[in-house]
């Protein structure tokens, strides 16, 4: 479909280069890395010298494997999918079958890749881990042990992590650790598909390209932030991964932290991957960890029970299947989180992420400070709003800015006003699962939207102290908010206390 060094509306093609997706009978790779790699396809972004093969314990022909993807791509890739670029995809997918500690399998695997080098003159491999996250580890050794990992004449040899990364500070040190044993920093993808988002990606861009709101981006001008990510489904049949996660584990070290760094980060002085991701764990490393004693006023944990969500009614999670009928797990968290710098003293960071809640919602408001309200004394002006930024991430990409204007009249009175930029009205739209730029940086060898092991250690510190007490504590309202609802009581408590409200979206 391409070659490598052309470009499609100003993006580089990828160079030759091999995908090995351990785990490619999971759901990860049906619904969103195959589509993902059509997307590419379809934008002219992999090059001819490109393949895949799919490596899972499934006793799987490679005829059946591409059978099996061809009849997902037509859910996953969307309504307009286009036959072309799948059949030039299909016919570069392979498949091996073996267990992950199996070293016939390896064997096999690198007998594949040498025949694939031998076709294509390169042997850049991107390897991905779309497999159980204790996998992780003993995949990576396996891979090294073959000589599959380490330098090569011709080519490079990458590495790309899935989420969970770690299940606390000590286990995401010894991941760090056990892969920095056999690959070197520059190998490692850490990989958060939220990063993906055309949204969060502009967050850059909306900042440091646009002088009118960088001198206003800091304690001197901004009240607080909210940063709401809010699931209108339950656990949906992974009531046994959820047990071992929760919420907090599950989103808030990684994407959640990843959007604050985003927010609070000083300009980097290029995008280099490592200037960008430099100035991010600043910011984490500056994010206050929590005494045990403050966990109880400013982190709030909960857990849904029955109730209903546009019509359909939901279980109590403690009668989701493989859930302990007493669960002590988290659905809900809600936290403030402060940052101790220059920038951001005294400006509270409010968090809240669920699952079973109104309305399936991502979105990032930066409330602004109120102005004086003396100049409208004696008017019909009875208070005055803050201005509010919102930049909404999903299900709808775009950004909105609340301000105030004269009604019209004779007396004085004041509207809210919002100037709001969509997307998908004004660049339009094109199928995407969120792992095309991420995929397609990987193949550029660009690590800007990938954690680094410094980010990731300083995001699982902040949530350690929480983490101790909720485990050492039973929660003993659980269940404690209904399904269609934004949460317990108790967090709306926690803004309440600082004299603050929840935003209410309206998108």
């Amino acid at each position: 479909m391409s070659t490598s060094g052309e470009r499609h509306n100003g993006t580089k093609c990828a160079g030759p280069c091999t995908m090995v997706i351990f785990g490619a009978s999971g759901d990860l790779t049906k619904r969103k890395l195959v589509p993902a790699l059509y997307n590419l396809v379809r934008q002219k972004l992999l090059p001819e010298e490109f393949s895949v093969i799919g490596f899972a314990r499934r006793e799987t022909a490679a005829h059946e494997f591409r059978e099996q993807m061809r009849r997902n791509i037509h859910e996953y890739a969307g309504d307009d999918f286009d036959p072309e670029p799948w059949r030039w995809l299909e016919s570069r997918l392979d498949y091996i079958a073996g267990a992950f500690d199996d070293d016939a399998a390896y064997a096999r695997l690198a007998a594949q890749l040498a025949q694939s080098a031998a076709t294509t003159g390169s042997s850049n491999v991107l390897f991905y881990l779309a497999a159980a996250p204790e996998q992780f580890g003993p995949i990576v050794e396996k891979l090294s042990r073959a000589e599959l990992t380490g330098p090569s004449a011709t080519g490079w040899r990458r590495v790309v992590v899935e989420k969970p990364f770690g299940r606390d500070l000590e286990s995401a040190r010894s991941l760090n650790v056990q892969l920095r044993g056999f690959l070197a920093e520059n190998q490692i993808y850490r990989i958060d598909h939220y990063l993906g988002k055309e949204t969060v990606q502009n967050l850059l861009v909306f900042r440091f390209a646009n002088g009118i709101f960088e001198p206003i981006w800091n304690r001197r001008y901004v009240d607080h932030v909210q940063i709401t990510v809010a699931e209108a489904l339950g656990v949906e049949g992974r009531g046994g991964y959820y047990e071992e996660a929760g919420a907090l584990r599950d989103m808030v070290p990684n994407h959640i932290f990843q959007l604050i760094s985003l927010v609070a980060m000083e300009p980097p002085i290029s995008f280099d991957a490592d200037a960008v991701r430099d100035e991010q764990s600043k910011v984490l490393r500056a994010i206050q960890p929590m005494r045990p004693e403050d966990v109880l006023t400013k982190a709030v944990r909960g857990q849904y029970a029955m109730g209903t969500i546009r019509g359909r009614r939901l279980p109590d999670y403690r009668q989701e299947d493989r859930v302990d009928s007493l669960s002590n797990t988290e659905t809900f968290v809600a936290m403030k989180v402060e940052i101790d710098n220059w920038r951001w003293k005294d400006v509270p960071f409010y968090l809240r992420v669920g699952k079973a809640m109104p309305r399936r919602l991502t979105e990032i408001a930066v409330q602004f400070r109120r102005p004086p309200f003396a100049l409208f004394r004696g008017t019909e002006v009875g208070a005055l709003q803050s201005n509010q930024l919102v930049i909404s991430v999903a299900p709808d990409e775009g950004i909105s800015l609340s301000f105030s204007a004269k009604i019209p009249g004779a007396t004085m009175r004041i509207g809210s006003v919002d100037m709001d930029f969509d997307y998908t009205e004004h660049f339009g739209t094109k199928p995407a699962t969120g792992y095309e730029r991420l995929l397609h940086d990987a193949f550029l060898g660009d690590q800007t939207l990938y954690q680094r092991a410094d980010m990731v250690e300083a995001g699982w510190t902040v949530v350690a102290p929480v983490l101790d007490v909720w485990t050492a504590l039973t929660a003993r309202d659980f269940p404690n908010y209904a399904a269609g609802t934004w949460g317990p009581d108790l967090a709306t408590e926690l803004l309440a206390r600082d004299g603050r409200n929840w935003r209410v979206s309206d998108r």
